[in-house]
Protein backbone atom coordinates (compact mmCIF):
# COMPACT_ATOMS: atom_id res chain seq x y z
CA UNK A 1 0.00 0.00 0.00
CA UNK A 2 1.73 3.24 -1.15
CA UNK A 3 -0.49 5.57 0.03
CA UNK A 4 -1.98 5.60 3.76
CA UNK A 5 -5.24 7.65 2.56
CA UNK A 6 -6.16 4.24 0.49
CA UNK A 7 -7.61 3.49 4.21
CA UNK A 8 -8.73 6.73 5.22
CA UNK A 9 -12.45 5.91 5.57
CA UNK A 10 -13.20 10.14 5.44
CA UNK A 11 -10.85 9.94 2.46
CA UNK A 12 -14.23 10.87 0.33
CA UNK A 13 -17.09 12.90 1.06
CA UNK A 14 -20.09 11.19 1.50
CA UNK A 15 -23.16 12.19 0.42
CA UNK A 16 -26.97 10.38 1.46
CA UNK A 17 -30.08 10.06 -0.47
CA UNK A 18 -33.46 9.13 1.16
CA UNK A 19 -35.95 8.29 -2.00
CA UNK A 20 -36.48 4.80 -1.11
CA UNK A 21 -37.44 5.10 1.91
CA UNK A 22 -33.72 4.65 3.64
CA UNK A 23 -30.57 6.27 3.59
CA UNK A 24 -28.39 5.40 1.18
CA UNK A 25 -24.73 6.74 1.61
CA UNK A 26 -22.72 7.33 -1.36
CA UNK A 27 -19.40 9.13 -2.99
CA UNK A 28 -20.04 11.22 -5.95
CA UNK A 29 -16.31 12.73 -7.65
CA UNK A 30 -15.44 14.09 -10.84
CA UNK A 31 -18.93 16.15 -11.60
CA UNK A 32 -19.05 16.87 -15.43
CA UNK A 33 -17.29 14.09 -16.42
CA UNK A 34 -18.65 10.52 -17.93
CA UNK A 35 -20.59 9.06 -15.65
CA UNK A 36 -19.74 5.90 -13.90
CA UNK A 37 -21.42 4.04 -11.47
CA UNK A 38 -19.24 1.42 -9.66
CA UNK A 39 -20.63 -1.20 -7.49
CA UNK A 40 -19.61 -2.99 -4.82
CA UNK A 41 -20.31 -6.61 -3.59
CA UNK A 42 -20.29 -8.75 -0.42
CA UNK A 43 -18.38 -8.94 1.81
CA UNK A 44 -17.50 -5.69 0.47
CA UNK A 45 -18.82 -1.47 0.66
CA UNK A 46 -17.64 1.86 -1.33
CA UNK A 47 -14.24 1.08 -0.15
CA UNK A 48 -13.63 -1.83 -2.07
CA UNK A 49 -13.15 1.35 -4.87
CA UNK A 50 -11.14 3.73 -2.89
CA UNK A 51 -7.95 3.23 -5.24
CA UNK A 52 -9.52 4.24 -8.42
CA UNK A 53 -11.59 6.76 -7.66
CA UNK A 54 -8.96 9.87 -7.86
CA UNK A 55 -7.52 8.16 -11.03
CA UNK A 56 -10.79 7.79 -12.66
CA UNK A 57 -11.64 11.42 -12.12
CA UNK A 58 -8.63 12.61 -13.52
CA UNK A 59 -9.49 10.12 -16.64
CA UNK A 60 -12.09 12.32 -17.29
CA UNK A 61 -15.31 10.23 -15.37
CA UNK A 62 -18.03 11.23 -12.94
CA UNK A 63 -17.75 8.64 -10.27
CA UNK A 64 -20.86 7.47 -8.22
CA UNK A 65 -19.71 4.73 -5.78
CA UNK A 66 -23.11 3.75 -3.37
CA UNK A 67 -22.81 1.61 -0.40
CA UNK A 68 -26.16 -0.96 -1.33
CA UNK A 69 -28.46 -1.07 1.44
CA UNK A 70 -27.50 -2.89 4.78
CA UNK A 71 -23.98 -2.23 3.91
CA UNK A 72 -21.26 0.35 4.80
CA UNK A 73 -22.82 3.82 5.81
CA UNK A 74 -25.92 3.26 4.36
CA UNK A 75 -28.85 2.23 6.58
CA UNK A 76 -30.77 -1.31 6.89
CA UNK A 77 -33.88 -1.21 4.88
CA UNK A 78 -36.71 -1.27 6.77
CA UNK A 79 -38.82 -3.38 4.55
CA UNK A 80 -36.44 -6.30 5.14
CA UNK A 81 -35.05 -6.93 1.44
CA UNK A 82 -31.65 -6.75 0.64
CA UNK A 83 -31.71 -8.91 -2.84
CA UNK A 84 -30.66 -8.12 -6.48
CA UNK A 85 -33.91 -6.09 -7.23
CA UNK A 86 -33.75 -4.36 -4.16
CA UNK A 87 -30.33 -3.36 -4.77
CA UNK A 88 -30.66 -2.64 -8.76
CA UNK A 89 -33.80 -0.40 -8.14
CA UNK A 90 -31.82 1.93 -5.38
CA UNK A 91 -29.07 2.25 -7.53
CA UNK A 92 -31.55 3.53 -10.88
CA UNK A 93 -33.48 5.67 -8.46
CA UNK A 94 -29.75 7.44 -7.02
CA UNK A 95 -28.39 7.72 -10.29
CA UNK A 96 -31.20 8.43 -12.75
CA UNK A 97 -33.96 10.43 -10.43
CA UNK A 98 -31.46 12.11 -8.33
CA UNK A 99 -28.60 12.74 -9.75
CA UNK A 100 -30.43 13.36 -12.90
CA UNK A 101 -27.97 10.84 -15.52
CA UNK A 102 -29.66 9.73 -18.72
CA UNK A 103 -26.81 7.67 -20.03
CA UNK A 104 -24.08 6.02 -17.39
CA UNK A 105 -21.35 3.35 -17.48
CA UNK A 106 -21.86 0.96 -15.06
CA UNK A 107 -19.17 -1.66 -13.26
CA UNK A 108 -19.37 -4.44 -10.68
CA UNK A 109 -18.38 -7.71 -9.59
CA UNK A 110 -19.69 -10.31 -7.07
CA UNK A 111 -22.81 -9.13 -5.71
CA UNK A 112 -22.38 -5.76 -7.74
CA UNK A 113 -21.90 -8.03 -10.67
CA UNK A 114 -25.67 -9.40 -10.91
CA UNK A 115 -27.17 -5.85 -10.06
CA UNK A 116 -25.37 -4.09 -13.32
CA UNK A 117 -26.26 -6.83 -15.23
CA UNK A 118 -29.89 -6.37 -14.15
CA UNK A 119 -29.66 -2.82 -14.65
CA UNK A 120 -28.49 -3.23 -18.38
CA UNK A 121 -31.56 -5.92 -19.30
CA UNK A 122 -33.72 -3.69 -17.33
CA UNK A 123 -32.92 -0.33 -18.72
CA UNK A 124 -30.97 -1.02 -21.73
CA UNK A 125 -30.93 2.43 -23.65
CA UNK A 126 -29.74 4.06 -20.15
CA UNK A 127 -26.33 1.63 -19.67
CA UNK A 128 -23.92 2.65 -22.05
CA UNK A 129 -21.84 -0.45 -21.75
CA UNK A 130 -20.38 -2.05 -18.43
CA UNK A 131 -17.19 -2.81 -16.90
CA UNK A 132 -17.72 -6.81 -15.05
CA UNK A 133 -15.14 -8.39 -12.59
CA UNK A 134 -15.49 -11.65 -10.69
CA UNK A 135 -19.31 -12.00 -11.03
CA UNK A 136 -21.67 -14.85 -10.90
CA UNK A 137 -23.61 -15.22 -14.42
CA UNK A 138 -26.29 -16.86 -16.05
CA UNK A 139 -25.70 -20.31 -16.74
CA UNK A 140 -26.30 -21.06 -20.39
CA UNK A 141 -26.29 -25.56 -20.19
CA UNK A 142 -25.78 -25.13 -24.27
CA UNK A 143 -22.95 -22.38 -24.82
CA UNK A 144 -21.12 -23.40 -21.46
CA UNK A 145 -21.77 -27.14 -20.73
CA UNK A 146 -18.04 -27.54 -21.54
CA UNK A 147 -17.04 -25.08 -19.13
CA UNK A 148 -15.71 -25.36 -15.80
CA UNK A 149 -18.55 -23.59 -12.91
CA UNK A 150 -18.04 -24.44 -9.97
CA UNK A 151 -15.11 -24.90 -7.63
CA UNK A 152 -14.86 -28.17 -5.20
CA UNK A 153 -12.95 -26.77 -2.08
CA UNK A 154 -15.28 -25.98 0.71
CA UNK A 155 -14.26 -22.59 1.26
CA UNK A 156 -16.17 -21.82 -1.68
CA UNK A 157 -19.53 -23.47 -0.53
CA UNK A 158 -19.90 -23.61 3.32
CA UNK A 159 -20.37 -19.92 3.43
CA UNK A 160 -23.02 -19.86 0.82
CA UNK A 161 -25.21 -22.32 2.56
CA UNK A 162 -25.25 -21.12 5.79
CA UNK A 163 -25.85 -17.44 4.62
CA UNK A 164 -28.73 -18.64 2.51
CA UNK A 165 -30.32 -21.23 4.57
CA UNK A 166 -29.32 -20.42 8.09
CA UNK A 167 -28.96 -16.68 8.33
CA UNK A 168 -30.51 -15.99 11.48
CA UNK A 169 -28.27 -18.91 13.24
CA UNK A 170 -25.38 -17.52 11.55
CA UNK A 171 -25.97 -13.95 12.44
CA UNK A 172 -26.61 -14.87 16.49
CA UNK A 173 -23.25 -17.01 16.50
CA UNK A 174 -21.54 -14.14 15.65
CA UNK A 175 -22.53 -12.23 18.72
CA UNK A 176 -19.65 -9.59 19.30
CA UNK A 177 -18.41 -6.93 17.41
CA UNK A 178 -15.27 -8.75 17.12
CA UNK A 179 -16.67 -11.83 15.96
CA UNK A 180 -18.36 -10.24 13.30
CA UNK A 181 -15.09 -8.54 11.90
CA UNK A 182 -13.21 -11.88 12.13
CA UNK A 183 -15.69 -13.50 10.46
CA UNK A 184 -15.59 -11.34 7.39
CA UNK A 185 -11.85 -10.56 7.75
CA UNK A 186 -11.39 -14.55 6.43
CA UNK A 187 -13.07 -13.86 3.00
CA UNK A 188 -9.89 -11.39 2.61
CA UNK A 189 -7.34 -13.98 3.84
CA UNK A 190 -7.41 -17.75 4.58
CA UNK A 191 -10.50 -18.27 1.98
CA UNK A 192 -8.24 -17.11 -0.59
CA UNK A 193 -10.83 -15.63 -2.49
CA UNK A 194 -7.64 -12.72 -3.19
CA UNK A 195 -4.35 -13.40 -3.96
CA UNK A 196 -2.20 -14.06 -1.27
CA UNK A 197 -1.11 -11.46 0.48
CA UNK A 198 -3.04 -8.51 -0.98
CA UNK A 199 -4.46 -7.90 1.68
CA UNK A 200 -1.65 -8.06 4.45
CA UNK A 201 0.44 -5.04 3.55
CA UNK A 202 3.35 -5.01 5.94
CA UNK A 203 3.71 -0.73 4.81
CA UNK A 204 -0.24 -0.02 6.72
CA UNK A 205 0.11 0.38 10.41
CA UNK A 206 -0.14 -1.70 13.01
CA UNK A 207 -3.77 -3.87 13.62
CA UNK A 208 -6.16 -3.18 16.31
CA UNK A 209 -6.97 -6.45 16.42
CA UNK A 210 -3.38 -8.29 15.57
CA UNK A 211 -3.75 -8.47 12.11
CA UNK A 212 -3.79 -6.16 9.05
CA UNK A 213 -4.98 -2.67 9.18
CA UNK A 214 -5.90 -3.09 5.31
CA UNK A 215 -8.02 -6.27 6.36
CA UNK A 216 -9.56 -3.71 8.90
CA UNK A 217 -10.32 -1.17 7.13
CA UNK A 218 -12.55 -3.46 4.60
CA UNK A 219 -14.03 -5.43 7.33
CA UNK A 220 -14.96 -2.51 10.17
CA UNK A 221 -18.51 -1.64 8.32
CA UNK A 222 -19.38 -5.29 9.46
CA UNK A 223 -18.73 -4.79 13.03
CA UNK A 224 -22.73 -3.71 13.23
CA UNK A 225 -24.94 -6.92 14.01
CA UNK A 226 -28.32 -5.48 11.60
CA UNK A 227 -25.79 -4.66 8.77
CA UNK A 228 -23.76 -7.98 8.89
CA UNK A 229 -27.49 -9.83 9.09
CA UNK A 230 -28.69 -7.50 6.42
CA UNK A 231 -25.94 -8.58 3.79
CA UNK A 232 -26.75 -11.93 3.82
CA UNK A 233 -30.00 -10.84 2.14
CA UNK A 234 -28.46 -11.84 -1.39
CA UNK A 235 -27.88 -15.21 -0.17
CA UNK A 236 -30.98 -15.84 1.22
CA UNK A 237 -32.77 -14.51 -1.54
CA UNK A 238 -30.76 -17.29 -3.50
CA UNK A 239 -33.18 -20.29 -1.94
CA UNK A 240 -36.28 -18.36 -0.08
CA UNK A 241 -38.65 -16.69 -2.61
CA UNK A 242 -39.91 -14.65 -0.39
CA UNK A 243 -36.50 -12.53 0.27
CA UNK A 244 -37.11 -11.39 -3.05
CA UNK A 245 -38.84 -8.20 -3.81
CA UNK A 246 -38.94 -8.68 -7.58
CA UNK A 247 -37.71 -10.64 -9.89
CA UNK A 248 -33.67 -9.92 -10.80
CA UNK A 249 -32.88 -10.19 -14.45
CA UNK A 250 -29.92 -12.92 -14.97
CA UNK A 251 -29.43 -13.99 -18.74
CA UNK A 252 -27.73 -13.60 -22.02
CA UNK A 253 -26.97 -10.17 -23.18
CA UNK A 254 -26.88 -9.36 -27.02
CA UNK A 255 -26.59 -5.84 -26.56
CA UNK A 256 -24.25 -4.09 -23.84
CA UNK A 257 -20.24 -3.55 -24.91
CA UNK A 258 -18.84 -5.56 -21.53
CA UNK A 259 -15.72 -5.06 -20.48
CA UNK A 260 -14.53 -8.47 -18.73
CA UNK A 261 -11.41 -8.36 -16.47
CA UNK A 262 -10.77 -11.65 -14.10
CA UNK A 263 -8.67 -11.65 -11.16
CA UNK A 264 -7.53 -15.17 -11.65
CA UNK A 265 -6.36 -15.93 -8.48
CA UNK A 266 -9.82 -16.17 -6.95
CA UNK A 267 -10.73 -19.50 -5.18
CA UNK A 268 -14.69 -18.36 -5.30
CA UNK A 269 -15.76 -17.38 -9.00
CA UNK A 270 -16.03 -20.45 -11.22
CA UNK A 271 -12.62 -21.20 -12.59
CA UNK A 272 -14.02 -20.39 -16.27
CA UNK A 273 -15.60 -17.27 -15.59
CA UNK A 274 -13.80 -15.50 -18.38
CA UNK A 275 -14.98 -18.22 -20.74
CA UNK A 276 -17.86 -17.88 -19.50
CA UNK A 277 -18.15 -14.34 -19.73
CA UNK A 278 -17.44 -14.37 -23.36
CA UNK A 279 -20.51 -16.81 -23.76
CA UNK A 280 -22.97 -14.89 -22.00
CA UNK A 281 -22.22 -10.86 -23.33
CA UNK A 282 -21.81 -10.90 -27.55
CA UNK A 283 -20.43 -7.59 -27.57
CA UNK A 284 -17.17 -8.21 -25.18
CA UNK A 285 -14.11 -6.89 -25.17
CA UNK A 286 -11.68 -9.22 -23.67
CA UNK A 287 -11.74 -10.96 -21.54
CA UNK A 288 -8.38 -9.77 -19.78
CA UNK A 289 -6.72 -12.32 -17.25
CA UNK A 290 -5.45 -10.33 -14.51
CA UNK A 291 -1.63 -11.93 -12.38
CA UNK A 292 -1.36 -12.05 -9.23
CA UNK A 293 -5.05 -10.18 -8.72
CA UNK A 294 -8.19 -12.80 -6.95
CA UNK A 295 -11.63 -11.20 -6.48
CA UNK A 296 -11.25 -8.01 -5.56
CA UNK A 297 -10.55 -6.73 -8.59
CA UNK A 298 -10.10 -2.26 -7.91
CA UNK A 299 -8.41 -3.08 -5.10
CA UNK A 300 -6.08 -5.73 -5.95
CA UNK A 301 -5.29 -4.40 -9.73
CA UNK A 302 -5.75 -0.61 -9.45
CA UNK A 303 -4.06 0.20 -12.09
CA UNK A 304 -5.71 -2.61 -14.82
CA UNK A 305 -9.13 -1.65 -13.64
CA UNK A 306 -8.40 2.45 -14.78
CA UNK A 307 -6.65 1.70 -17.46
CA UNK A 308 -8.66 -0.79 -19.01
CA UNK A 309 -11.96 1.48 -18.08
CA UNK A 310 -10.33 4.46 -19.53
CA UNK A 311 -8.97 2.73 -22.64
CA UNK A 312 -12.86 0.97 -23.06
CA UNK A 313 -14.48 3.98 -22.79
CA UNK A 314 -11.90 6.55 -24.89
CA UNK A 315 -14.75 7.63 -27.31
CA UNK A 316 -17.31 8.66 -24.50
CA UNK A 317 -14.11 10.32 -22.29
CA UNK A 318 -12.92 12.25 -26.14
CA UNK A 319 -16.60 13.20 -26.55
CA UNK A 320 -17.26 14.66 -23.23
CA UNK A 321 -14.19 16.77 -23.00
CA UNK A 322 -14.86 17.60 -26.44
Amino acid sequence: MDDPRDIDPHRFTTHRSSTRGFAQAYVHEGRGGVPLVCVHGWPETKRLYWRVIEPLVAAGFEVIVPDLRGFGESEVSPDGYHDVFAHSADIYSLVHDVLGHDRVVLAGGDLGGPVIQDLALRYPEWVDRMVLFNSPLPYDRERMAHLRNTRSSRESSDYFIRQGLDPDGLAAELATPEARQRYIATFYTSRFWAHPGAFLDQSAPPSTMGGSAVVDFHTEPFRSAPHLRASFGGYQSSFDATARSGPSLMRHNAHTPTLVLFGSSDHVIYPDFDRMAAATFDRHVGPFLLRDCGHFVPWEAPHAFVSGTAAFCADLLTRRSG
